[in-house]
């Protein structure tokens, strides 16, 4: 048989049915409120390729080099064309179609048609948003959403991933679930126990309409935390923009906004709550384990959508390989669970408490990552002296670049000449958890190569010796919430990542995306300036380097949003790369020749990256936004767009935005909105410095540098009060956005987002939700 129907299913059919069908299966066994349907099982799929006879050549299609762009694109179309192309045979049309006219009873009858994965071997994380789910399906369009759920086994994620891992494609198998579609008034997620300590108190999200949106992401849910002791609620409602409804003209799922009057109202009232609750606890008993569960409700009725156990209590997280990548993907969204491998050992804690036996401090500095490590100096005056940082050295040097980055992930702490809070020293280091000290102004002439310092990132001191940590750091799990439910706010909170090599800490943190990726560390650790690059390599090469940084940050957070920013590198940066001899020498390169005003100086090269963008697009990553920065006024925005459209990139159907780094861009962002924009973020590190004319980098008026003066404060409020007035997100992706005097004042204008540094990420979370806790309450009193 090509079909079982849920109520043939048991726990045990995983590999017939696929996660997702197993747990359907064995829930309506239970007789727990599941909307009827039935599973395509995975040996049809398999029937499917062979009985036409189009397994060989499709595993031949996707057996490429996976690094190569091209072939890799090439590939996926080959494969997906190859199942899309080959008709059904009849007896499978017909057994297909018929119990499809079962659950419904005509043509006409609104379906959800889902991947269900089946190789129980395979990494979750590989799967992550690739295999498709399509809602209110009918008759009509039913087969041709079956063999798209079987090609999407085969998109250049899926094929690259597989091949990174080292599967073997021709033992992958897909199961696709159709399920009477639940047209959801309200829908969210529910932990029957605490998903940290097994406590017995249930953790319930909701919003209106289908709970697709809160999966994704897209919007934030009211969160209600109830104990089961003594039925005592904590609520907190979000302000809910928008809900995924379905379309009554076409039947397709669309995005609208939520009525005015429904945006801060509760969704559940306390009954609805009871019966959450007591189904819960159903289904807690039922399995004999505390369960994650995706809910829907309709008309007073609950349906359950999926459950899964909660693999989180007594212990670390462990992907669950039986439900479809696009709910894993949308759970860890919501709790900030991922798999934290990769993560790298430095030495740490406090010098005072852990044995030392530092002397006095030789060297003072900034202190800019936290943390104290212990090591050999390693002097780097020369970027070919790289290689002689060892695992556990402590790099000391003039200041880093974006070279020396695969070396500062070697070392156990970096020591600069120069540089302050916002250099790339501090930047990078914070975001790869390695203890620095910056602006030390002579660490390079007084420590010696081969001797062995402490230092104090905190501090900001070098000392003399070693001290023995208690036990080691570990930089992805200190960034880790202690719980993994994050506090619920209205207000997104997103994370700041310089580098892909940062990406695996940075999603670790549970931010909701990423408010900003810049891409210029990708381009200036190629070692060449971007045109001198694609003369020795070509174009297919620059382009390929830009999708495989981006890709690998986007590929952490889906499907949560990844902000990138085009080029903003200057010229002195430039000029110290190979092919950099023809950059212009600027007295004060910041008021220079960089970010969107190169970029349209240089359409030629520009087009390169928005190439980047188009193709990362057409392999299915739908997360990734496009930032320009240094915009100055809307002509700027209207160039931009054209060179988008011009790219085939269509800005009605991707999110794209602007920095507000400079005064005339903040008083110009009226004119902006007409151009289509669909957010506006503030780079308060350039607005500050450009509002109050203080350079950065200047150490004789470093202390005038201030992000919180009236002025810049003045001038983001107004931003915020325009955007508002034409429905466009507002964020801040400065430094300044890690700041809690910040947090207060953005958050009582009513921003959007706010992206923190990796190491902020959660208190910033805490401050967002005790302003707006505080906003609440002030407007009932």
């Amino acid at each position: 048989m090509a079909v079982l129907w849920l109520d043939e299913i048991s726990a045990d059919d995983i590999e017939t049915v696929g996660g997702k069908g197993a747990s359907l299966g064995e829930l309506t066994d239970a007789g727990l409120p599941v909307p009827p349907g039935f599973v395509v099982t995975a040996g049809t799929y398999r029937r499917f390729i062979e009985g036409a006879g189009i397994d060989e050549e499709l595993f031949e299609v996707v057996d490429v080099d996976v690094e190569d762009s091209s072939a890799l694109a090439s590939a996926a179309n080959g494969a997906q064309e190859l199942i899309l192309e080959t008709p059904f045979p009849d007896a499978l049309r017909e057994e297909i179609l018929e119990s499809y006219r079962e659950i419904g009873g005509d043509e006409e009858a609104f379906v959800a048609v889902r991947s269900s994965a089946t190789a129980e071997d395979l990494p979750d994380a590989s799967f992550a948003g690739q295999q498709e789910t399509f809602l209110n399906i009918t008759g009509d369009d039913l087969l041709d959403r079956v063999r798209r759920c079987w090609a999407s086994l085969f998109t250049q994620r899926a094929i690259y991933y597989r091949q990174e891992q080292g599967f073997d494609h021709s033992v992958v198998n897909i199961a696709v679930v159709v399920q009477q579609m639940v047209d959801a008034e309200t829908s969210g997620v529910m932990f029957t126990s605490h998903p940290s300590t097994g406590d017995p108190t249930m953790i319930i999200e909701a919003a209106w309409g289908l709970g697709e949106a809160v999966v994704s992401g897209a919007v934030s849910p009211d969160n209600y935390v109830v104990s089961r002791e003594d039925g005592s609620i904590d609520v907190t409602v979000a302000d809910k923009k928008v809900m995924h409804v379905k379309d009554e003209a076409t039947g397709e799922t669309v995005e609208r906004e939520v009525d005015e009057d429904r945006r801060n109202a509760r969704v559940l009232s306390d009954t609805d709550i009871e019966q959450l609750v007591e189904l819960g606890e159903r289904v807690e008993s039922h399995y004999d384990t505390p369960q994650d569960v995706e809910w829907a409700m309709v008309d007073g009725d609950i349906y359950m959508l999926q459950s899964r156990p909660i693999t989180t209590i007594d212990g670390g997280f462990e992907p669950d390989v039986e439900t479809s990548g696009l709910d894993q993907a949308g759970a860890d969204a919501e709790t900030g669970l991922t798999d934290g491998s990769g993560s790298q050992a430095v030495a740490g804690g406090e010098s005072d408490d852990s044995g030392s036996k530092t002397g006095e401090v030789i060297v003072d500095g900034l202190g800019s990552s936290p943390g104290t490590a212990s090591g050999a100096v390693r002097i780097i005056r020369k970027l070919d002296e790289l290689d002689k940082v060892e695992s556990g050295d402590i790099i000391v040097t003039e200041m880093t670049t974006p070279d020396m980055v695969p070396a500062m992930k070697r070392a156990s702490g970096i020591v600069t000449d120069e540089g302050g809070m916002t250099s790339h020293a501090a930047i990078v280091s914070r975001e790869l958890g390695v203890p620095a000290i910056v602006g030390t102004q002579n660490a390079s002439t007084v420590l010696e190569d081969g001797q062995i310092v402490t230092l104090d990132g905190d501090k900001g001191t070098v000392l003399e010796g070693a001290s023995e940590p208690d036990e080691d750091r570990e930089p992805v799990e200190e960034v880790r919430p202690q719980s993994p439910v994050k506090p619920m706010t209205a207000t997104e909170v997103k994370v700041n990542v310089s580098i892909p090599e940062a990406a695996n800490r940075a999603a670790a943190t549970g931010a909701d995306g990423v408010g900003l990726l810049r891409i210029e560390h990708m381009i200036l650790s190629l070692g060449k300036t971007p045109a001198k690059y694609i003369e020795d390599n070509g174009e297919n090469a620059y382009v390929g380097e830009l999708i495989e940084g981006i890709r690998a940050v986007a590929d952490e957070f889906y499907p949560r949003p990844v902000r990138v920013r085009t080029l903003d590198a200057p010229t002195d940066e430039f000029r110290e790369l190979e092919g950099g001899e023809g950059e212009p020498a600027e007295h004060n390169p910041m008021l220079g020749y960089r970010g969107i005003r190169r970029s349209l100086d240089r359409p030629d090269v520009f087009a390169y990256e928005l190439e980047a963008f188009r193709r990362l697009f057409e392999m299915g990553y739908d997360n990734v936004e496009i930032m320009f920065p240094l915009v100055n006024d809307a002509e700027d925005v209207f160039q931009a767009r054209r060179l988008m459209q011009e790219a085939g990139i269509d800005p009605e159907k991707r999110k794209w935005g602007v920095m507000i780094e400079t005064p005339a861009s903040a008083l110009s962002v009226g004119d902006m909105a007409e151009t289509g924009i669909d957010f506006a973020s503030f780079g308060t590190n350039d607005l500050t410095q450009y509002t109050l004319a203080v350079d950065r980098n200047n150490e004789n008026v470093a202390d005038r540098f201030d992000e919180l003066h009236p002025a810049v404060l003045r001038l983001i409020a107004d931003v915020i009060e325009t955007c508002r007035e034409h429905d466009i997100d507002t964020s801040i992706c400065g430094q300044a956005g890690s700041k809690p005097e910040m947090v207060q004042f953005l958050v009582n204008e009513g921003v959007s987002s706010i992206s923190a540094n990796i190491d902020a990420v959660r208190d910033v979370q805490h401050e967002v939700k005790r302003v707006e806790q505080k906003l609440l309450l002030e407007s009932v009193r």
